[in-house]
């Protein structure tokens, strides 16, 4: 492992990692800073709150590439397969602790897919799956997320038939998982909001 080069990479993956797309899609839209409504999280869940689907697009699609990206320049740079991935990771942390935001990002949903993505087109399209199925079926979108962080590790898993990828991904979604604490405290209370109840006043 070249570690002179791997610095630079992954400080590259956070700083990319970090780029808050739902606060620049807000600005490109004349919106508030979704900071400020709803879950107050810089995502694009939250940004549709806002009665903006456009915006909420920007922001899942930025947020996303972002965390493909990362994967797809570490293997472009010619590093292996499982250091790509830990980009993807680093990028993913970057997301969620936003040098930007004061490291206070978002909860990295999007990033997440981007990061598998990036590892595997297959896992990300079996996760995918798994979140609109499950996000149809409850309109909660912390419930599909969860979900979906649960069993990302064993699709990993099936998919790659690697121990490390799977490590990785597990990782990652114990992180996503944490940030969703407020969530699991409301769905325990029944105060959590559903996907579509319209634009914050």
């Amino acid at each position: 492992m070249d570690i002179p080069s791997l610095i630079p990479l992954l400080i590259g993956a956070y700083l990319v990692g970090s780029v808050p797309f739902a606060v620049v899609s807000s600005r490109l839209f004349g919106l508030k800073d979704p900071r400020s409504y709803g879950s107050g999280n810089p995502g694009a869940t939250n940004v549709l709150r806002s009665g903006s689907k456009a915006a909420a697009a920007l922001t899942l699609a930025g947020d996303c590439f972002k965390g493909w990206l990362a994967v797809w320049a570490a293997s472009a740079l010619g590093f292996d397969a499982v250091i790509a991935a830990l980009a993807g990771l680093v990028a993913f942390v970057g997301h969620v602790f936003s040098v930007f935001l004061r490291f206070r990002g978002g909860k990295g949903v999007a990033t997440a897919l981007g990061v598998l993505a990036g590892i595997g087109p297959a896992i990300a399209l079996t996760c995918l799956g798994i979140w609109l199925l499950v996000v149809l079926a409850s309109r909660y979108s912390s419930v599909a997320a969860l979900t979906t962080a649960a069993v990302a590790p064993i699709v990993t898993g099936l998919v790659t038939r690697s121990m490390v990828f799977p490590a990785i991904v597990l990782a990652l979604s114990a992180i996503l998982i944490w940030r969703h604490a407020a969530n699991i405290g409301r769905l325990l209370s029944g105060t959590e909001e559903k996907i579509g109840r319209g634009k914050q006043r």
